[in-house]
């Protein structure tokens, strides 16, 4: 082991920054956000810098570094584009025995800065040592995306109850058993999800009744997958992926996310297609329920957004009245994910002012909808579900006034490498998807923004 992790406690603790330029800057965000007094010497500051100063963040010394001005400071880090400065600063801190680092020369350092994620009172630090300060980066932009934010909140609500668990559970083993239960399962998930008060009150009675077990409690995640491209799984969607007990899952998730899912969860389809319901919602609903009460964690996996023609309203009222608990997570609807990687901004300043999203879902052979709603000057219309009523789509918006050119674009297979983006006219794109080979899920999208598509395209699928 090349460098002792060591964590200090820099509050309110006199440290001296030599440097004036953005690098310098950047340390002194870290001592700041530590609670240091900082001094910084330099002949001028950069913009950063000099905000700070304003804000009485930081005492600034207007003058070139001398051997005088290291004095008795906690820690000292040299940030000059001077080696030779750098190099008297850390000779002198050495001799005196304060701790020094001097950016980007591990040669000339006692201590090293490594990179952090903070999730106070919770830290992580990763170092390569110096050898490599973008890997050290990388490493953490990793761990940053399965340790969520409100880990903090838990460090301090389990802080906050030691003392009660260590008189409560005597045995070392039980005591830990106790606190392994409650970051793995329904207490740390309750903090997570913003229920901080619900976490207390749910701990509270864990310690009162010993209770040595408090994973035995199933809940319900309603977790949005987005458009299909795993890459824009939100941290939380990831993280309760690889956690859940079962899985239940739509036909618009692709097999790429469902390869995130823990090796051991049960998978369980669901999906539905026009004429052909593997289970009615009713059904589903009950079973999320059920499941659950059983002490599973039960994530429902769907394809976009749940509460964007999702039916996660229907599934979660189920979920309150049957006292089953629950957390939604939302994710990237498929207007956003397709309109996005098709280069079709929904909104724009010369075309359109809003949106309206609409499910072009065929009942009886018709559509149901407000079309004088549909037809305004200056909006883009957002269809879902619109493939196979795409002629009586057309036809009625033109029947209602919208202008029979007006362009319209259906994104096919949105955000993945089976991606293809067809344009048209209100008057053409009938014909146009009669003569092509279409494979759901698709959306459709009308409005002068489809314009822009040659213009703004930028996504190339691999096929």
């Amino acid at each position: 082991m090349q460098y002792f992790p060591m964590f200090f406690d820099l509050n309110n603790k006199p440290c001296l920054v030599i440097g004036g330029g953005d690098i310098a800057a950047r340390k002194v965000s870290l001592l700041f956000r530590a609670g240091a007094s900082i001094t910084v010497i330099a002949p001028t500051l950069c913009d950063s810098l000099q905000g700070r100063l304003n804000a009485g963040e930081v005492q600034h010394v207007k003058k070139l570094f001398e051997a005088a001005d290291i004095t008795d400071y906690a820690v000292i880090i040299a940030a000059t584009d001077d080696q030779q400065i750098n190099r008297q600063v850390s000779e002198i801190a050495h001799q005196r025995n304060i701790p020094v680092n001097v950016v980007d020369q591990p040669s000339l350092c006692s201590f090293i800065v490594p990179s952090i994620i903070d999730r106070s009172p919770v830290q992580v630090a990763v170092s390569t040592g110096g050898a490599s300060p973008v890997l050290a980066r990388l490493l953490r932009a990793r761990m940053e995306t399965w340790i969520p934010a409100a880990y903090g909140k838990l460090a301090t609500l389990m802080e906050e109850f030691r003392g009660r668990v260590k008189t409560r559970f005597v045995d070392p083993d039980k005591r830990r058993y106790f606190w392994e239960s409650v970051v793995q399962g329904p207490i740390a998930e309750m903090v997570f999800a913003g229920k901080e008060e619900t976490a207390r009150d749910a701990m509270s009675k864990a310690v009162e009744l010993g209770d040595n077990d408090v994973t035995g409690r199933g809940e319900v995640y309603l977790v949005g997958a987005g458009p299909g491209d795993p890459d824009l799984l939100t941290f939380r969607a990831l993280r309760l992926l690889q956690q859940a007990d079962v899985v239940v899952y739509d036909r618009l998730v692709s097999e790429q996310i469902l390869d995130l899912a823990r090796r051991d969860a049960d998978l369980v389809y669901v999906g539905k297609e026009r004429d052909k319901h593997t289970l009615p919602q009713e059904d589903i609903n009950q079973m999320l329920a059920r499941v659950a009460k059983k002490g599973k964690r039960v994530l429902r996996l769907k394809g976009g957004d749940p509460f964007i023609f999702g039916r996660g309203g229907e599934e979660i009222e189920t979920l309150m009245e049957q006292g089953v608990p629950f957390q939604i997570v939302p994710g990237i609807t498929a207007a956003s994910g397709a309109s996005s990687y098709a280069g079709i901004p929904l909104t724009h300043r010369d075309y359109a002012q809003s949106v309206l999203f609409v499910t072009g879902h065929l009942k009886d052979g018709s559509m149901n909808l407000n079309w004088t709603a549909l037809v305004q000057p200056r909006q883009t219309l957002v269809v879902y579900m619109g493939l196979l009523g795409a002629a009586t789509l057309c036809h009625h918006l033109i029947e209602h006034g919208m202008s029979p050119e007006m362009p319209i674009a259906l994104v096919q297979q949105a955000t993945t490498s089976q991606q293809k983006v067809f344009v048209g006219t209100l008057t053409s794109m009938p014909g146009l998807i009669d003569s092509s080979e279409i494979k759901p899920p698709t959306l459709i999208i009308v409005g002068e923004v489809v314009k822009l598509h040659k213009k703004l395209g930028w996504f190339e699928p691999l096929n």
